[in-house]
C-alpha cells in the first residue's frame, strides 16, 4: 500500500478539502445534506467512533469470517472508515475542525467484507452479491462499493438486478491501476452498477484510474482529505474509491430533496446534468458521460423521466443474448492527454484526446482522493500518501 504517516497540526481539515470548495457545498448544503437517506457502504467496516462520524453510523451486517475480530463497527485497514466520512462526515473533530462530507446528513450502513487473504478468489463475487442484496433489504437508497476484484458471475447480475428492482442505486469503483495494465474490473463493469473513474484538480481522468466501457461517470478523486483511521482519525488520500464516495454522496443529496423519485429517476437527473466531455462525444472511455454535478441537479434538474426506465443502456443490453457482454480488457489509450492551458481549464476545463471534461461552477480545483485499497478483493488498491 505503500502509506506514510504524518500528524496534522493547526491548520482545520475542512480547509483542506478542496472539492467541497469547488462543488459549492455550502451553497448545495442550504437545500439539501443527505438528510433521510440510507447509504450503504460495502468495505472495510466503518468506525463509529470516529469523532466525524459520530451519530452517523448504523448497525450493519459482517460478511467476514469467524477469524476476523470485531463486527461491521470494526475497521480492519480504515478503507471503509474513509468512504463513510468522504460521504457523511460532520466535520466535528477537534471541536469543529474536522473533515466533511459531501452528504453530512445521510446516514451510513456499514458492511464488512472480507479481506484478500480470507477469501477464495473465485468466491469474491458470491460476497458481493450477499452484500449487495442485505443492503437493498436494508433501506438503501445508495450502495457504495469502492471496491474492486469481482467476477461477470450470474449471482453478481442477479444481485444487482434485484437491488435495482428493490429501488437501490449502486456506484462501483473502476480500479486504480491504469498506469500499469488496462482492464475492466467488476462489480463496476456489471449491467446496472454505475461505474465511477475519478479526475484530478485539472478536471481530467487521472492517471491511475482505469478507463473502458465500465465508466458511467466521473468524480474527484485526489489528494482527498476526509475522516477515517489513523491517531487524528484524518486521511488524505487518493483514488476512483474517494470518487465512487462522491458520486453516492451526489446521489444522496439529490434523493434527500426529492424523496419520491425513483433511483432511476435520480440517476438520470444525475446525467441529465453531468458535466460532459469536452471532445464532443456523448461518452468516453476516461470520464463516461462526465463529471458529477450534484449543484446543478439541485437548482435545475429537468424533468425525471419515466419512473421504471433505468437510464443507462447496459442494462438493457445485457438482456439481449444477441449482444457480446463487455470485455475483459480494453486497448492501451494515453492516460494524460493534452495538458493545455491552466488558466483556461480553470474556466471551461477545456483539453483534448477525449479525456477533458466540463464542470461548470466547479472552479480551478477539483481533485478528491482517496483511494481503492488492496484490503477486502483487492479493492482497488489504496493511494494513501499521508494520515494525519
Amino acid at each position: 500500500m505503500g502509506s506514510t504517516t504524518t500528524q496534522a497540526h493547526a491548520e482545520s481539515a475542512r480547509s483542506q478539502q478542496w472539492h467541497l470548495d469547488a462543488m459549492h457545498a455550502e451553497e448545495m448544503w442550504r437545500t439539501s445534506t443527505g438528510d433521510g437517506v440510507i447509504v450503504a457502504v460495502i468495505d472495510t467496516g466503518v468506525d463509529p467512533n470516529n469523532p466525524d462520524l459520530k451519530g452517523r453510523v448504523l448497525d450493519g451486517k459482517d460478511f467476514a469470517p469467524e477469524s476476523r475480530a470485531g463486527d461491521e463497527h470494526t475497521d480492519y485497514q480504515g478503507h471503509g472508515t474513509g468512504m463513510a466520512g468522504l460521504i457523511a462526515g460532520t466535520g466535528a473533530y477537534g471541536g469543529g475542525n474536522g473533515a466533511f462530507g459531501l452528504a453530512p446528513g445521510a446516514k451510513i450502513l456499514p458492511v464488512r467484507m472480507p479481506a484478500t487473504d480470507e477469501v477464495n478468489p473465485f468466491a469474491v463475487a458470491a460476497y458481493f452479491s450477499k452484500a449487495i442484496r442485505y443492503a437493498a433489504d436494508s433501506g438503501a437508497r445508495v450502495i457504495n462499493i469502492s471496491m474492486d476484484g469481482g467476477s461477470d458471475a450470474p449471482e453478481l447480475t442477479e444481485a444487482v438486478k434485484y437491488a435495482l428492482d428493490k429501488g437501490s442505486l449502486i456506484f462501483a469503483a473502476v480500479g486504480n491501476d491504469a498506469d500499469k495494465i488496462h482492464q475492466i474490473g467488476y462489480p463496476a463493469a456489471t449491467p446496472g452498477v454505475v461505474g465511477v473513474a475519478a479526475v484530478g484538480k485539472n478536471l481530467r481522468r487521472a492517471s491511475f484510474s482505469q478507463y473502458g466501457p465500465q465508466v458511467d461517470v466521473a468524480a474527484p478523486g485526489e489528494d482527498m482529505v476526509a475522516a477515517c483511521g489513523g491517531k487524528t482519525g484524518l486521511c488524505k488520500t487518493s483514488g476512483t474509491s474517494d470518487a465512487t464516495a462522491i458520486a453516492s454522496a451526489s446521489a444522496a443529496l439529490i434523493w434527500s430533496k426529492h424523496p419520491d423519485w425513483t433511483n432511476n429517476q435520480v440517476l438520470r437527473v444525475m446525467l441529465n446534468t453531468i458535466g460532459a466531455p469536452t471532445d464532443g462525444a456523448k461518452r468516453n472511455d476516461s470520464i463516461g458521460y462526465g463529471i458529477v454535478r450534484p449543484r446543478i441537479a439541485l437548482q435545475d434538474p429537468g424533468d425525471p423521466g419515466p419512473a421504471d426506465v433505468y437510464p443507462l443502456p447496459d442494462l438493457a443490453t445485457s438482456a439481449s443474448p444477441s449482444v457480446p457482454p463487455r470485455p475483459t480488457e480494453v486497448p492501451s489509450r494515453d492516460a494524460d492527454g493534452a495538458k493545455g492551458d491552466a488558466a483556461a481549464a480553470a474556466a471551461s476545463a477545456k483539453s483534448d484526446g477525449g479525456n477533458g471534461i466540463l464542470w461548470v461552477g466547479l472552479g480551478a480545483g477539483v481533485i478528491l482522493l482517496l483511494g481503492g485499497t488492496v484490503a477486502a478483493f483487492a479493492v482497488a488498491r489504496r493511494r494513501r500518501t499521508n494520515v494525519f
